[in-house]
């Protein structure tokens, strides 16, 4: 684990070139947006807090700059009910705001990044390891640097070359 003076929110704010997060949870439904997961279940419309989320004019501040955002999940079928929401509504805002996301889909076939946790790589430099419960709650960040970023730019780098564009799977898969 590495110290650092920077938060989470500081280093969207601040990275340089590219921000790239690996997903692997089928759940993070106690981490963020609950009240639009639970209109997603309800059958609802999307909520105006969830369309205009401030995590939008993040991404949007950031590709604007000509900074790159962009992610996979590594995913496998069916769908659990969160996923259904996150590609549905949560993929779909963030795209228009301008990330970009792919889907390593391990249905069938194995995970190529078996031991990967979900993260967050800034710049090729800083890696944000990010802890959740065994309930998909967010617990913190831990900011790991030197001699692990070679690690976790393996697994960004084996992801993306396993992984397809969002729309792509998402025309063949969605629902």
């Amino acid at each position: 684990m590495t110290t650092t003076s920077r938060t989470l929110g500081d280093w969207f704010s601040e990275f340089n070139r590219q921000a790239f997060r690996l997903e692997t949870l089928d759940d993070y439904g106690q981490s963020g947006g609950v009240g639009a997961y639970h209109a997603f279940l309800a059958g609802e419309e999307q909520p105006d807090d969830f369309k205009t989320a401030d995590w939008v004019n993040t991404v949007a501040d950031a590709t604007r700059a000509g900074k790159r955002m962009y992610r996979v999940h590594a995913l496998s079928r069916p769908l659990t009910d969160y996923l259904r929401f996150e590609l549905a509504w949560g993929y779909h805002r963030n795209m228009a705001a301008g990330e970009e996301f792919f889907i390593l889909d391990t249905t069938d076939r194995e995970n190529p990044v078996p031991k990967a946790p979900d993260f967050w790589l800034f710049d090729d430099e800083t890696v944000a390891e990010m802890i959740y419960d065994g309930n998909g709650k967010y617990l913190r960040p831990e900011f790991l640097s030197g001699s692990r970023i070679a690690q976790f730019k393996s697994y960004r780098d084996v992801a993306m070359a396993n992984s397809v564009p969002f729309t792509q799977w998402w025309a063949e898969h969605g629902k």
